[in-house]
């Protein structure tokens, strides 16, 4: 029972180490969920039809540097669509406590290694593809749990 405990408190400490992540956008003083637009909310669970939307949107300006969340590797390109469109593009971080896929943005790289806050790219034109949204960063954890904590 007492290693099962030792884990358990291993693991608690590593996510409180990696601590919040580092705001996404230029231009911003901190990361700010996408309100309720015509296009839904830009919450965890919030409702897309007959799905749930599985990550959080930070809010951002379209062409703006987006900047790393956290100490990591970009380990491969992540695109959101099947279709190829003006924003089909992202990557995917893992590090020490943490494993996110980013859309909608064009990195400077598809693989290596980052520092949190270090430029990780710039955000593509939503506006060419969702006319009227509240551009921004989609951020999903590998493991589809609800990133919003880490704001």
């Amino acid at each position: 029972m007492f290693p099962i405990r030792v884990l358990i408190l291993l693991a608690l400490i590593s996510v409180v180490l990696s601590g919040p992540w580092a705001t996404i956008c230029s231009g911003k003083n901190k990361n700010t969920i996408r309100n309720h637009d015509d296009f839904g909310s830009g919450k965890y669970g919030a409702s897309r039809g007959g799905r749930k939307h599985k990550g959080v949107d930070v809010e951002c300006t379209d062409g703006s540097d987006v900047y790393a969340p956290f100490d990591g590797t970009i380990v491969r390109q992540a695109k959101p669509y099947k279709k190829d469109n003006a924003i089909n593009d992202g990557v995917e971080i893992r590090g020490e406590a943490n494993c996110v896929k980013m859309f909608y943005i064009h990195p400077k790289k598809y693989k290596g290694s980052i520092k949190k806050g270090e430029k990780l790219g710039i955000l593509l034109p939503m506006q060419q593809v969702y006319r009227g949204i509240k551009s921004h960063v989609h951020i999903q954890n590998c493991d589809l749990s609800d990133p919003t904590s880490y704001l």
